[in-house]
């Protein structure tokens, strides 16, 4: 079993890393982002509570975060093991997780913040399923349009300039801590993300040992 955290700024690539870690190794990708993001969609009352802290330009507090990320991992849908992407954020979080879970590695995508902003003001959404896009990396077939179901693609109503320095000046006050916890406590790889997907997540099981990636194709 091979249990890792990803951790990274917003566009560092973390989902699309951790779902090519995935690929072949049998790994469920636990995305924390988008267990929020379900219940939203889906109206429920977890769903409802963050629609009210979004809208009100509020954090997602660390009790709430803490509670999805305990149900989903005992769900145990994962016999061979994890990602866990988007948590955790801070130094609360991690020790949290720390007292009941362990994992084989972190691994941290390093990311100038210009590339960062680069890439994240490109990302688009599809309105009516979620699925992810970016207008440098993954464009859709369809200009505008999801691959998937068709639906409108739209910009994040969080993908702004100034929303996005907030999230980087956070990220920064926030990630260092997290990272040093886990240099005491587990093994951290720290990876340049500033190459194309495939060599860095080649990268990233050079690091781990793990088997190489190949790519589609």
């Amino acid at each position: 079993m091979r249990k890792y955290v990803i951790m990274g700024a917003q566009g560092s690539g973390k989902g699309t890393q951790s779902e090519l870690l995935c690929r072949g190794l049998g790994l469920v990708h636990i995305s924390v982002g988008a267990v929020f993001r379900w219940h939203v969609k889906n109206r429920t009352k977890l769903g409802a509570r963050v629609r009210r802290l979004v809208t009100a330009g509020e954090l997602v507090g660390d009790d709430l975060v803490e509670d999805v990320v305990r149900e989903r991992l005992a769900q145990h849908d994962w016999n061979h093991g994890f990602v866990l992407d988007g948590f955790p954020r801070n130094r609360r979080q991690a020790e949290f997780f720390l007292e009941g879970y362990d994992v084989d590695a972190v691994i941290h995508l390093d990311l100038p913040d210009e590339e960062v902003r680069r890439r994240v003001l490109a990302r688009r959404l599809c309105s009516r399923c979620g699925k992810d896009y970016n207008l440098i990396s993954r464009r859709p077939e369809v200009e505008g349009r999801c691959d998937v179901c068709g639906g409108e693609l739209v910009t994040r109503a969080d993908d702004t300039p100034e929303a996005l320095d907030r999230r980087l000046a956070d990220h920064h006050r926030t990630t260092d801590p997290v990272l040093e916890l886990f240099r005491r406590k587990e093994h951290v790889v720290t990876v340049d993300a500033s190459a194309g997907m495939d060599a860095v997540q080649q990268r990233i099981r050079d690091r781990l040992g793990l088997p190489p990636h190949l790519p589609p194709g």
